[in-house]
This record gives structure tokens, C-alpha cells and sequence, in this order.
């Protein structure tokens, strides 16, 4: 199984920008055969950075998408909009959960759109700080699991990468607790178990599943020897060019 490492640029960079930044990474970074480098630009650089991207170095991901293909909705992007631009899509990250209120059945739908549209869903799951401390962390985990996935057909599971990205590890403009190697092995865990149980055995092993939090090069190492973790959701590190390829390199050292 490849090892993917995902940039998510967030609300970072204008167009102009985005594409300098692009430009170096592609030149700092070779072709690399087992490692899927993938970076998720806000979406209005997405368009000129596709024509600008190598795609035999890196693929390019949205960070959200509408679930439906077209019709009255002011404002939206649909996935089938993002067809042939994208080749993967953020889906139910912790800051449009908790921050613009998306719920298990809206992410479900964008899962099943992003299929529909031969893009690859990257769906985010994770408990709060408050979750994991009532002991609701198997809960929390298990439903947005099962709820990201309940509207794409069984066959159609291993076409969905799964990032565990637990919120009160995500730094987002304060320092956040890191999340320790045998914690997040204890998800990954749980996450492979309930796929196994659901979907069955040969199904729980073909899905790719990430770590994201706070994610850096001093740490990258840790969690990618993590058993069970194929790669990593990158958040700030992303954004600084040797930080970044230093993850990259990271990747392609411990799986060598």
C-alpha cells in the first residue's frame, strides 16, 4: 500500500501565492514511486494549479465539495465541477463539523459525491478534548465512522481513505496537546476493527488510513511507524517548504 502524505493549505495563500509555493515544492521533491504527495489548495487556486501541477509528483485534493452535481444552491461547488481538477477531497474535517456545523448525514452524501465523481474521499474522523476525557472516544470514532460511510454501497469502501485526525491535537492558532504513538495506535486499532466487523477483513486491510494532528518533522517519524497508519494529514507544517519536504523525505525513509 502506497504511504500518502496530504497538505491541507487551509484558508492560506491567494492564488499568486499558491502557485510560487507549488513551484518550489515541485522542484525540491522527485518522483516518488510508493508515496502519494497530495496538497489541498483553497479552492479558488485549484483550477490554475491544476494546469500548473506535475501529476506524476503530486495530486491535488479539494478541501470540501457540494454533494450535489448541480442545481440551485448559491455559492456551492460540486464535486462533479471538480472532476478531472482534483484527484482527492478533504471530507468531514473536524473544523467543518464543529465550526460550520456539518453533520454525519451531509458528510456521508459528499463521501458518496466524491465517488460518484471518481474523486477519492479522504474522510476525516476524531473526538474532542471533552469526548476523549468522558471516555466517549470508541463512540465518537464508530459513528462518524459508520455515519461517513452509510451512503456508498460495500464495494465502494476501499475507494474512501480514512484520516483520524483527533480534534484536541489540531493546532489551529494555539499550541495543541500532541497525541502520543500508543494513542493513536489504540484508534487506528478500533478503526481497523470496526471496518473489519462492518465491511469484513479483506475490506478493512485495502483502506489507507492516516494520522493528522499537529503533524511536523520532528514528530513525522513517530507516527508513521505507527502499526496500521499508512500516512499522514499535514496542517501548518504543510505550508513551510523545508518542513514539508522534510516530512516528505520522512515518509520515504521509514518505509523504505
Amino acid at each position: 500500500m502506497k504511504t500518502y502524505i496530504v497538505g491541507n493549505w487551509k484558508l492560506n495563500f491567494t492564488v499568486g501565492e499558491a502557485s510560487i509555493y507549488l513551484h518550489k515544492l515541485l522542484k525540491a521533491i522527485p518522483n516518488y514511486r510508493d508515496t502519494e504527495v497530495v496538497v489541498a489548495p483553497s479552492l479558488i487556486a485549484l483550477q490554475p494549479l491544476s494546469l500548473q501541477v506535475d501529476r506524476h509528483k503530486m495530486k491535488l485534493a479539494a478541501q470540501n465539495g457540494f454533494y450535489r452535481d448541480y442545481g440551485a444552491f448559491t455559492g456551492e461547488v460540486s464535486f462533479s465541477q471538480l472532476r478531472g481538477i482534483v484527484d482527492y477531497a478533504i471530507v468531514g474535517h473536524s473544523e467543518r463539523r464543529y465550526i460550520l456545523r456539518e453533520d454525519d448525514k451531509m458528510i456521508a452524501k459528499k463521501v458518496a459525491a466524491a465517488i460518484r465523481n471518481k474523486i477519492k474521499p479522504i474522510l476525516c474522523i476524531g473526538e474532542t478534548e471533552g469526548e476523549r476525557a468522558f471516555g466517549e472516544t470508541k463512540d465518537v470514532i464508530r459513528d462518524q465512522l459508520l455515519g461517513g460511510l452509510s451512503e456508498i454501497g460495500d464495494d465502494m469502501v476501499d475507494k474512501v481513505i480514512i484520516a483520524y485526525e483527533p480534534v484536541w491535537a489540531i493546532s489551529s492558532g494555539k499550541e495543541a496537546k500532541l497525541a502520543a504513538p500508543d494513542e493513536i495506535s489504540e484508534v487506528v486499532k478500533l478503526i481497523r476493527k470496526v471496518l473489519t466487523d462492518t465491511y469484513g477483513k479483506k475490506v478493512a486491510e485495502n483502506v489507507p488510513v492516516l494520522f493528522g494532528g499537529s503533524v511536523n518533522p520532528s514528530n513525522a517519524g513517530a507516527y508513521l511507524t505507527v502499526p496500521g497508519v499508512n500516512g499522514l494529514l499535514v496542517g501548518g507544517a504543510s505550508l513551510i517548504l523545508s518542513e514539508f519536504t522534510d516530512i516528505i523525505e520522512t515518509a520515504k525513509r521509514v518505509r523504505a
